[in-house]
């Protein structure tokens, strides 16, 4: 379901192409600057915008172009579908600037939606063969307010089928995507696509959504930066759950400025989503008011040993101690170590299985054209990955309920067993006064593919999920072979802002962030 190669639509792509975001006529004579795509920004885009040195048809372009050259020939494989329409859309906004002179805040901005977002006029299969062809009536809320902001749905990208992997992203659907930094290596799971082709520079922004890891493991295995915000901040409607109590959608850019735009437009209450009322009150006019570059400077943070000092990977863990002293040099002060009161106990026994009474809401809530109805009918279809098989009957036969007395497997504000969890970390904060905890988000590199007893080391899983607290990953640096590492900065609930502060000034004062060098033209 990739757009269509026609030879007009190859011409209109390389006409466009040779103009490629390049200044205006009269403009030339006097510059020989150009509009450079590869690692650009939101800010950028539109300061090309108002300087005329692009368009937002020459934009659209550009990035397809590149998905054309980069995607299916590397065998990187991070796109399921690209949108026909984009160009139209540009060409409309392009329009729209002409006569208003005004941009809106997400203005053309191209995003990589993950294919388990609900899409307007775009396949949604969260990587199922056995979803194949389905095209929801309505935008999940998160696409739907981007798209009012002014962004276009570029392409949906490949995810772990169903999101049950964090180790991969590997569907039925599409394949197997790889990692642009080094293609013998994964890109992490469930949102790898999202994380590979916003890498490798195939769209601005993108969308992913984490239930344990799958924003901010793929983020790290990919140097960008992974916003999974509060529970609850954020709407999770017209997403394909895994476990709707754990899921968060959000954010995953190259700069916390971008993650940061992102945010500042999709937190806030939605009635399609009740957990979401916890928000209100919480949500601040804007979150880019604290992108502040001396945000660390009296900064108190602690070092949580528990995780970063479990069997590290080397690299790794010199790459966490060199991020623990740029934080010093940057102005902050770091407890080191910090303990949390009864950790070991009160992580264990947090999950539940939830997943098929979640996703049999969502199928039922899909309309008449959705292929399938349930789990049942998923696991009949023999439409899946054979990797996922053990995941489907396990959940056909184990299937833990979110409505009880006793509010177990409910979300963050009411399961007695995650308040109490939040609780003791919450008191170690206060003990220390702290803003935030930090540790590596992987203890290890990304594993080669196909080696899945390289999958080890992942810190996302043990704590946020859980609690509800918000986790954002920045990157920390490179290992072996080319291979990025992210370091993690957990919040308290509803502090974003006091996070945007510390992760933009750490990116700020270390500049990490590189394109991968197979998909780029510097």
């Amino acid at each position: 379901m990739r757009l269509k190669s026609t030879p007009l639509l190859c011409l209109l792509l390389i006409l466009l192409v040779l103009t490629n975001c390049s200044p205006k006529a009269e403009k030339a004579a006097t510059t020989t600057s150009q509009f450079e795509i590869e690692e650009t920004t939101i800010a950028g885009i539109h300061q090309a915008f108002r300087e005329g040195t692009c368009t937002c048809e020459q934009l659209v372009a550009t990035y397809l172009e590149r998905i054309e050259t980069y995607d299916q020939p590397t065998r990187l494989n991070a796109i399921v579908v690209t949108n026909s329409e984009a160009l139209a859309a540009a060409r409309a906004l392009d329009e729209e600037y002409r006569k208003t002179k005004k941009l809106r805040k997400l203005h053309c901005i191209p995003l990589i939606v993950k294919d388990n977002y609900n899409t307007v006029g775009l396949q949604t299969a969260a990587g199922s063969l056995a979803m194949k062809g389905f095209i929801p009536d309505a935008d999940a809320y998160q696409v739907r307010v981007l798209k009012e902001a002014g962004a276009i749905v570029l392409a949906k990208s490949n995810m772990a089928e169903w999101a049950f992997s964090p180790m991969v992203t590997i569907s039925s659907i599409a394949g197997e995507t790889l990692n642009p930094y080094n293609l013998e290596h994964v890109p992490a799971g469930s949102s790898g696509g999202t994380a590979a082709a916003v890498a490798a520079n195939m769209g601005t922004v993108g969308l992913g959504s984490d239930t344990g890891n799958s924003i901010r493991g793929p983020s790290s295995h990919n140097a960008l930066v992974g916003f999974r915000s509060t529970l609850g901040l954020t709407s999770r409607h017209g997403i394909v759950p895994l476990y709707l109590r754990n899921d968060v959608g959000g954010p995953m850019a190259r700069t916390v400025e971008d993650a940061t735009r992102i945010l500042e437009l999709i937190a806030g209450y939605d009635p399609a989503d009740p957990v979401t009322r916890y928000s209100q009150g919480k949500v601040p006019q804007n979150y880019t008011q604290f992108l502040d570059k001396d945000g660390l400077k009296g900064a108190r943070i602690g070092v949580l040993r528990i995780l970063s000092d479990h069997n590290p990977d080397p690299q790794v863990k010199a790459l966490f101690e060199q991020a623990i002293a740029d934080l010093k040099k940057l102005g902050a002060v770091i407890v080191d170590p910090i303990e949390i009161a009864g950790f070991d106990s009160l992580r264990q026994d947090q999950w539940c299985d939830v997943f098929q009474e979640d996703i049999s809401a969502y199928l039922a809530a899909a309309g008449i054209n959705v292929p399938v109805k349930n789990l049942q009918e998923i696991v009949a279809s023999g439409k899946y990955s054979p990797y996922i098989e053990e995941n489907l009957k396990y959940f056909l036969e184990h299937q833990d309920s979110q409505n009880n007395a006793s509010h177990t497997c409910s979300d963050p504000f009411t399961d007695p067993r995650r308040i109490a969890f939040r609780q003791a970390i919450e008191q170690a904060m206060d003990r220390h006064q702290l803003g935030a905890i930090i540790y590596p988000t992987w203890n290890n590199p990304p594993a080669r593919v196909g080696d899945l007893k390289g999958y080890k080391g992942d810190n996302s899983q043990i704590i946020a999920p859980h609690t509800g607290q918000p986790a954002f990953t920045v990157p920390m640096g490179y290992t072996y072979n080319n291979l990025p590492a992210g370091l993690q900065f957990l919040g308290r609930m509803f502090d974003e802002p006091t996070l945007i502060r510390y992760t933009y000034s750490y990116e700020q004062g270390t500049r990490h962030r590189k394109p991968p060098l197979q998909f780029s033209k510097r």
